[in-house]
């Protein structure tokens, strides 16, 4: 699955890949806006950790990762 993250003042976004269900990812945004550290934790599929402060936080983007088309004719 594909996760986008926003920072506030910062001109590219943040792109993982994460093993994650778009639900695990949703209750960790929810999650990390409630605490009082304020900090957004992810995981991508490689085992990096993303930390982002979520007072700087813009968006966050959840998609399903799509199956990548090779060949012609592909659209």
């Amino acid at each position: 699955m594909e996760v986008k993250i926003g920072v506030q003042n910062v001109g590219r976004e943040l792109v993982l890949e994460s093993a994650q269900t778009p639900d695990q990812v949703a209750e960790a945004v929810a999650a990390a806006l409630a605490a009082d550290n304020g900090l957004l934790s992810l995981l991508d599929e490689k085992g990096r950790r993303v930390v982002v402060p979520v007072a700087k936080l813009a968006y966050v983007e959840i998609a399903e990762a799509e199956s990548r088309r090779v060949g012609f004719g592909a659209s």
